[in-house]
C-alpha cells in the first residue's frame, strides 16, 4: 500500500482523493491554519491534517502540491528536506529564479525528485523530447472569453464592452506573461520548462467573445519537425476555475507510484 500527502485540499485535491485507486491512500493533508479544522471534519481520523511539515508523523511515498504558488513556497523545501518526492501543479512559481534554484539545490542535496506536472495541457513529453535535439521555436497561445480575463492586467489592455472578435492583447515571453498574469502562468511556465526556457518561449494571450471554454494552442518547431496541439479545456464540475485535466495529471502521478509499466 502506497501513501500520498496533499499540500492543499481544494476542489482539485478533493477530485484526486475521490479517484485514488484502492492501493493508494491519502495519509496527510497540509492545510492552512484557517482551514485545518474543516478539513479534519471532512476527511476523518484516517487522514492526518497538519499546518506545518515539521509536524508530519506519517512519511508518505509522495507529496503533491495543489495549493497555489504561496502554498508551494511555504512548504516545498521542508518536504524535500524530509526526502519526500514532490509533484508540483503551480509551475508558475518557477519564474521566481531564487525559489527555483533553492528547490533544485534542496532536491539534489537530499537525493529526491521533483515532478513537474503537465497540468492543463498535453504534448509536454513531446516538447521535452524534441528539445534534446534542438528546438527553434515554441509558441503558446491562450484563448479565453473576455470575462475570464477580468480582474487581471488585461483590464488595462482590453475594452471588454466593445470587443466583438478574437483579439490578441498580449505578446511576449513566458516569463513576462507569468509576471503580468500570475493566475494564468502555470501552463506557459510548464511548456517553457519542457522546451526552450522562460525567456525564449513566446506567449500570445487572446480574448475571444465567441468562446464557451478555454483553448490552449501549442506550436513547437525544431530538428524533429513540427508539433501542433490545440486543446479545449473543460473545468471541474465542482469548480469552474479549475482545469479537470490538471487534476487528472496529479492523479496520474499518484497512480504511477504502484505501476510497473509507466507511460
Amino acid at each position: 500500500m502506497k501513501s500520498v500527502m496533499f499540500i492543499g485540499y481544494g476542489s482539485m485535491a478533493r477530485k484526486v482523493h475521490e479517484m485514488l485507486p484502492k492501493n493508494i491512500v491519502l495519509s496527510t493533508v497540509v492545510a492552512t491554519p484557517e482551514g485545518a479544522d474543516d478539513i479534519k471534519a471532512e476527511v476523518g481520523d484516517a487522514v492526518e491534517v497538519i499546518t506545518c511539515v515539521d509536524d508530519l508523523h506519517n512519511m508518505p511515498d509522495l507529496a503533491i502540491e495543489m495549493a497555489g504558488q504561496a502554498g508551494l513556497k511555504e512548504h516545498a523545501l521542508k518536504i524535500l528536506e524530509k526526502c519526500i518526492p514532490l509533484g508540483i501543479v503551480s509551475v508558475g512559481a518557477f519564474t521566481d529564479e531564487a525559489f527555483a534554484a533553492a528547490l533544485a539545490d534542496t532536491a539534489i542535496k537530499n537525493g529526491v525528485k521533483i515532478h513537474i506536472l503537465a497540468g492543463a495541457v498535453a504534448g509536454v513529453d513531446g516538447i521535452n523530447a524534441a528539445s534534446l535535439a534542438g528546438l527553434n521555436k515554441v509558441v503558446y497561445q491562450g484563448r479565453k472569453q473576455p470575462d475570464s480575463w477580468r480582474g487581471s492586467h488585461a483590464d488595462q489592455l482590453i475594452d471588454y464592452d466593445t470587443l466583438q472578435e478574437a483579439t490578441v492583447f498580449f505578446t511576449g515571453t513566458a516569463r513576462e506573461a507569468a509576471a503580468l498574469f500570475p493566475a494564468n502562468s502555470n501552463v506557459a511556465a510548464t511548456i517553457a520548462l519542457a522546451g526552450v526556457g522562460l525567456d525564449n518561449t513566446q506567449v500570445e494571450l487572446i480574448a475571444d467573445p465567441t468562446l464557451e471554454h478555454n483553448i490552449h494552442h501549442i506550436t513547437a518547431e525544431g530538428v524533429f519537425g513540427k508539433l501542433e496541439i490545440s486543446m479545449t479545456g473543460l473545468p471541474l464540475a465542482e469548480n469552474p476555475k479549475t482545469s479537470s485535466l490538471a487534476a487528472f495529471s496529479a492523479l496520474r502521478l499518484c497512480c504511477q507510484l504502484d505501476q510497473t509499466l509507466q507511460l
